[in-house]
């Protein structure tokens, strides 16, 4: 079951359509992410695989796998879901997808990086 899960992720991380910005959901440029995740303590979660974290993040991101299905609900019910949370990943389809799984559990603001971590002009 697992296994099947796995694949229809990946293959809708492939070829799935793209989110559109809602009231809950925005998607923010390079520059405009930048600024909105130094403005304040933002909570600001990455989440490519561990391998990929480590090899490269975005300072002051925590890591919450996307395709760690057990935990990520669990991981992402530790957050405020009052106050606005902002995602990446590597190129932007999984934080596209897990954007949508954070509005169905009732996060009212969430930011997600247009083009992801590969994007990313502000790498130390």
């Amino acid at each position: 079951m697992k296994i099947i899960l796995l694949v229809r992720t990946f293959l809708s991380t492939l070829f799935g359509a793209k989110t559109q910005d809602t009231d809950t959901m925005k998607i923010l440029n390079p520059e405009d992410y930048n600024k909105a995740i130094t403005a304040s303590n933002v909570q600001l979660v990455d989440v490519r695989t561990a391998k990929e974290f480590d090899a490269g993040a975005i300072a002051n991101a925590i890591n919450i796998d996307f395709f760690k299905v057990d935990s990520f609900n669990n991981e992402f019910n530790k957050l405020d879901k009052e106050q606005p949370v902002y995602l990446y990943c590597r190129s932007g389809n999984r934080s596209q997808q897990s954007a949508k799984k954070l509005d169905s559990l009732g996060f009212k603001k969430i930011y997600d990086l247009q083009g992801g971590y590969m994007g990313w002009p502000y790498k130390n």
